[in-house]
């Protein structure tokens, strides 16, 4: 699969190696999204890259002598009793500016807690004639060294780089899809390159599911637990969390109940995930996070949202490699469950972009009960509302995975619940659809997969 994007983080990286002094470099972020092969693509011919295990210590040393012994011959002839004396004989080595990459970093520390300090009495010192490259997928580890005001590394990085999933329109790209299978394979995907890397492989979106996810030997069936391993202590209470969630129950007070646990027993582990990126709190629109009481609680990741919707619940047929009932599941569902995912694309590519010569602001859900026209109570919802940067437009929006749609009837039913909001009357509403084809009368209010996929780039 070529390479695609990265060229901001490409670019950063470039420039903090090629400063007039020795950088110290942290990069991290979870697992897959390609942070390895991001920094190996910077690095040049006589840089050093060492990808780091969880052996002990002195194997390590002995390990990366072997790799720096390929820049400066025979270094590994000697043995370093400890990481200050191999940083310093490096430094004693070269004469002239090179990088070195310890990528899994984490890996490094767990084995040997000192390392930190050591490096820290290294930079600060300002004669090391290298630049340091320290990578990790444990973003709670790497977060901790780095970001902590307490830890000896705090404030010593010239370039912290947290990389985040790529952005939907660069599978169109790497897997050469028209902008609706786009958006059906990143539902599943999501921004994880590697992900696109085993979906390439095989022939068809449904064939990629069965061999990667769907099956005891897949390469991702047991990924989340993969993932977990690097942050979370508790794996089976987090895994517990998220197929609840997966499954339904996003109010905080149905998963307690479904934990059988008070829910402020809760509230870390639930913070622990959104941190970490694989949940969100949805808050509606016009709310203040820490005010709002009617917040959902929904899986973030795409790649997470389909396991635990699809994976997990039957998990039993696929120990037993039973088909039919999978079959049978992603017949029924999979539209549905692509449309929750096409609803956050949507919100994503109004966020912070010009929608018809106006830019909005961050675009959120909104639900609640408003009274109708015969001032009685009803429920409703939004799939897309944002408010214009100059605070005259909200816009509205309706968001359809499904074949042909009146356009005429859904601007009309948006613009009768839109205007039983008391606080949209300070606004000019703007109707839009968010559609999986052109609606049957057009009415130049519809933006479609390819209109979506454009805004994001």
């Amino acid at each position: 699969m070529k390479f695609v994007n990265r060229i901001d983080e490409a670019a950063r990286l470039k420039d903090a190696l090629a400063r007039e002094k020795p950088s110290l470099v942290v990069m991290y972020g979870r697992r897959r999204l390609g942070k390895s092969t991001l920094i190996k693509r910077v690095l040049l011919d006589n840089d050093v890259y060492f990808l780091a295990d969880r052996s002990e210590g002195q194997h390590q040393r002995v390990l990366l002598a072997k790799v720096i012994a390929q820049v400066f011959p025979d270094f590994d002839k000697l043995t370093y009793p400890d990481w200050e004396s191999m940083f310093r004989a490096v430094n004693y080595r070269t004469d002239k500016r090179f990088t070195l990459c310890l990528d899994e970093f984490p890996y490094l520390v767990e084995q040997s807690s000192e390392l930190p300090s050591v490096l820290q009495k290294l930079v600060d010192e300002k004669q090391l004639k290298y630049n340091l490259v320290l990578c990790g997928s444990s973003q709670n580890m790497m977060y901790g060294l780095f970001l902590d005001s307490t830890a000896p590394l705090y404030g010593r990085a010239d370039e912290i780089m947290r990389l985040a999933p790529i952005r939907l329109p660069y599978i169109q790209e790497a897997l050469s899809l028209d902008a609706m299978n786009a958006i059906e394979e990143y539902a599943v995907w999501g921004g994880v390159p590697r992900y696109w890397e085993l979906r390439e492989n095989r022939n068809s979106l449904d064939d990629a599911l069965w061999h990667n996810i769907l099956s005891v030997n897949g390469t991702l069936y047991e990924e989340p637990i993969k993932l977990f391993q690097d942050d979370v202590k508790d794996i089976v209470k987090t895994s517990t969390i998220m197929s609840y969630i997966g499954t339904g129950a996003n109010r905080l007070s149905e998963i307690a109940a479904r934990c059988n646990e008070p829910a402020t027993n809760l509230s870390r582990p639930l913070k622990k995930l959104i941190d970490l990126g694989f949940l969100e709190k949805d808050v509606p629109f016009g709310i203040e996070e820490k005010n709002a009481k009617k917040s959902l609680y929904k899986i973030a990741d795409p790649f997470m949202a389909f396991y635990y919707q699809f994976v997990v619940p039957n998990r039993s047929f696929i120990e037993l490699g039973r088909c039919l009932p999978i079959e049978q599941a992603l017949n029924a569902h999979f539209s549905e469950y692509v449309s929750m995912q096409w609803e956050k694309l949507c919100r994503d590519a109004v966020t912070g972009n010009l929608v018809g010569r106006v830019v909005y602001g961050k675009a959120k859900r909104w639900w609640g009960s408003v009274l109708n026209e015969d001032k009685k109570p009803e429920q409703v919802e939004f799939d897309v509302m944002a408010e214009s940067l100059d605070k005259k437009y909200l816009l509205v929006g309706e968001c359809k995975w499904t074949t042909q749609e009146n356009g005429k009837l859904l601007t009309a039913e948006l613009l009768r619940k839109a205007n039983l909001l008391p606080f949209a009357k300070n606004y000019t509403i703007v109707p839009m659809l968010f559609l999986k084809n052109t609606p049957k009368d057009d009415i130049g209010n519809a933006m479609l997969p390819e209109d979506v996929v454009e805004l994001m780039k």
